[in-house]
C-alpha cells in the first residue's frame, strides 16, 4: 500500500501567498537537486509567479553541466526586493554555499529528504520526509498539491531527480511500492525513462573511463573486506578535470565486489581540502559517520567537505566505521590492494 504524502499546508499557503521566489539549492548541486528546483520553478511560473532558480555551483557532473546556464550563482539586490526563498536537498541557507549571505534573512521554506534534518524552526515551511527516496518525489507532491499537473518537461525533471537518487532504482528495497507509483505518475505526464538513463549514463569522456580505471586501481579493503577505500589525487583533478568524474559508475564497480558492505573515497580537491564520498549496501549508516566530521546524507549514500589532505584523513575516516563493521581496520581478509 503506498502511504499518503500530505503536502504541510503552511508550505503551499507560504507560495500561494508569495509573488517571488529564489528556488535555491545546495552547493555542488545533483541531479536531484537540479531537477527539484527546474520542476519547483516551471509549475511556480505557471501559477503566475516569478520564480528564479539559484545556484553557487559548481556544476561538477557530466549529466547536470547542460541545466548550468538556467541558474543564476548571484543574487544582488534586484533579486532579493520581494522575494521568499525555498531550499531544496538541503536543511538551511548556509548549505547553499556562496549564496548564503544573499538568502539569509528572507522568508524561508525548505523541501529536503536528509536522514540529517529531521525538523526545522517552528517559524519555517518546511516539508521534510526522511523516507523519501528523492526531493522530486516531495516535489511531485507540492505540484499536485497545487491543483497542478506536470508538464511533460517538468516531469521529466522530477524522473531524472528520482533516478539519480536511487541509482535508476537499484536502491529501492522492499517496500518500495511507493516510489515506482510516483515514477508511474511522472511517466504518466511524459517523462521519459529511456532518455533520463541516457542523460545520467551516456557521454562520458575517454578521460573520465582513464581516471575510473586509476582509481580502482588504487582500490583497497579494510575490516575484512567490507570496507572499500580508494582515493583521486590533486593532480588526477588538474589533468582530467571535474568533467572526468563519474562518481555512480565508480561506486557500481566498487559495491559489486563480494563482501563489501561500504565504500570511501577520498578527493583531494585542492592543496587544503577534500571531499569524502561514502557509500553503503545494507548494514552500515554511513550519514552517521559524515556527520561526526560536519557532513551529512542518506544511510545509504553521504559526504562530507573538510580541511587536509588524503593521507590525514585517509585513517581517521577508516577508525570512524570501527563501530559498524566488526571487525578490526585491517581485520580477516586483510589489508589488500
Amino acid at each position: 500500500m503506498v502511504r499518503p504524502l500530505p503536502v504541510p499546508r503552511n508550505l503551499i499557503d507560504f507560495i500561494q501567498t508569495g509573488s517571488k521566489f529564489l528556488i535555491a539549492g545546495h552547493h555542488e548541486p545533483d541531479g536531484d537537486c537540479v531537477g527539484s528546483q527546474l520542476a519547483l520553478t516551471s509549475a511556480l511560473k505557471r501559477l503566475g509567479k516569478e520564480a528564479i532558480p539559484c545556484s553557487a555551483g559548481p556544476f561538477k557532473r557530466t549529466e547536470i553541466v547542460p541545466f548550468a546556464d538556467r541558474f543564476k550563482d548571484k543574487i544582488g539586490e534586484p533579486e532579493r526586493a520581494g522575494s521568499r526563498v525555498i531550499i531544496l536537498d538541503c536543511a538551511a541557507a548556509d548549505r547553499t554555499g556562496g549564496l548564503e549571505g544573499a538568502l539569509k534573512g528572507l522568508p524561508t521554506a525548505i523541501i529536503d529528504h536528509h536522514a540529517t534534518n529531521r525538523e526545522a524552526a517552528p517559524e519555517t515551511a518546511a516539508f521534510l520526509d526522511t523516507e523519501a527516496p528523492s526531493v522530486t518525489f516531495l516535489v511531485l507532491a507540492v505540484i499536485e498539491a497545487l491543483g497542478l499537473t506536470p508538464t511533460p518537461e517538468e516531469a521529466g525533471f522530477l524522473l531524472f531527480g528520482l533516478c539519480t537518487d536511487t541509482g535508476f532504482f537499484r536502491h529501492v528495497d522492499t517496500g518500495g511500492a511507493e516510489t515506482f507509483a510516483y515514477a508511474s505518475r511522472m511517466i504518466r505526464a511524459g517523462a521519459n525513462p529511456k532518455n533520463v538513463f541516457q542523460a545520467m549514463h551516456g557521454g562520458k569522456s575517454l578521460g573520465s573511463r582513464i581516471l575510473l580505471g586509476h582509481i580502482l586501481a588504487r582500490a583497497e579493503t579494510h575490516y575484512g573486506g567490507k570496507l572499500v577505500y580508494s582515493f583521486e589525487t590533486y593532480e588526477d583533478t588538474r589533468k582530467f578535470g571535474l568533467e572526468g568524474r563519474d562518481s555512480d559508475s565508480l561506486y557500481q564497480l566498487l559495491q559489486s565486489i563480494a563482501g563489501v558492505e561500504a565504500i570511501m573515497v577520498i578527493r583531494q580537491e585542492s592543496a587544503q581540502d577534500c571531499t569524502v564520498g561514502l557509500r553503503s549496501r545494507d548494514l552500515v549508516n554511513v550519514a552517521e559517520i559524515a556527520a561526526r566530521f560536519g557532513g551529512g546524507g542518506h544511510k545509504n549514500a553521504a559526504g562530507v567537505k573538510l580541511a587536509g589532505t588524503i593521507e590525514e584523513l585517509k585513517p581517521r575516516f577508516i577508525e570512524a566505521f570501527a563501530g559498524q563493521l566488526a571487525d578490526g581496520p585491517d581485520g580477516p581478509g586483510g589489508l589488500t590492494a
